[in-house]
């Protein structure tokens, strides 16, 4: 109990310390400032972007992955989930390699198109995109593995085809996960820091997300980084509200 406590307090003080700091007074001037609008803008757009994102491309993914059996499959769900546990900065730096003007990719793109990904909108995106879509994998994959396989094969027996049988019964009975992973990607996309101030750049107006925000309010003016921190806390503590039931059961 003594320890169970203990960890539980090492939750609670910190958000204690927060609140305890909150200018309550000022809050509603905070949090509508214009860097403050700027910033929450630019999260909104880019993690709604980077869940849609982490959806359409995770999705496929999760399924080959649960449904497949093909030589090196862990293997590539091992670099599917490796964002997770990858420290975010090399993750920026590695998407900075990869996307960037002189990079692998970015290069031949960037001569073709004129597109720089870095120090812009679709770069937020992207490395939103990168850190946020495992979150999305593993939990469709989960859901994908537990399906009960009698009822696709009632469906295929009754003459449905692959497709109908994908979209008419797999979609609808993973859907849950499918919401419950695209909203844990969103959420991570929204507190995503490391690589996208790597690849991107903290550019207020541009590129300025409100995590980034937060870095650069907590070095002159403190008031404005709690309010900020405040809203993501908020908007985080939502999104493990509205998941309790996928998650626990209910409270």
């Amino acid at each position: 109990m003594v320890l169970a406590a203990a960890g539980l307090l090492l939750v609670v003080i910190p958000l204690a310390g927060l609140l305890a700091r909150v200018p309550w007074s000022r809050l509603g001037t905070l949090v509508t400032a214009p860097v403050v609008v700027d910033a929450l803008r630019l999260s909104l757009i880019s993690s709604v972007a980077a869940a849609a994102l982490s959806a359409a491309l995770g999705l496929p993914l999760a399924w080959i992955l649960a449904r497949l059996e093909f030589r090196g499959r862990a293997v590539v769900r091992a670099l599917v989930t490796l964002p997770l546990v990858l420290p975010p900065v090399v993750g920026g730096a590695a998407l900075l390699f990869a996307f960037g003007r002189r990079g692998l990719i970015g290069r031949p793109l960037y001569e073709a198109t004129g597109l720089l990904l870095p120090y812009s909108l679709w770069g937020v995106i992207l490395a939103n995109t990168f850190v946020a879509m495992p979150f999305l994998v593993i939990t469709v994959e989960g859901a994908l593995r537990h399906l009960d396989p009698r009822y696709e094969g009632a469906a295929a027996t009754l003459g449905a085809g692959r497709w109908r049988v994908l979209t008419r019964v797999t979609l609808p009975l993973v859907a849950p996960s499918l919401a419950a992973g695209t909203a844990l990607a969103w959420a991570r996309a929204l507190g995503e820091f490391g690589a996208t101030i790597t690849f991107a750049g903290n550019l207020q107006g541009r590129t300025q997300t409100m995590p980034l925000a937060v870095f650069l309010a907590l070095e002159h003016d403190r008031d404005t980084a709690v309010a900020l921190s405040l809203l993501l806390v908020a908007v985080s503590l939502g999104v493990l509200i509205a998941l309790r039931d996928r998650w626990w059961g209910r409270w």
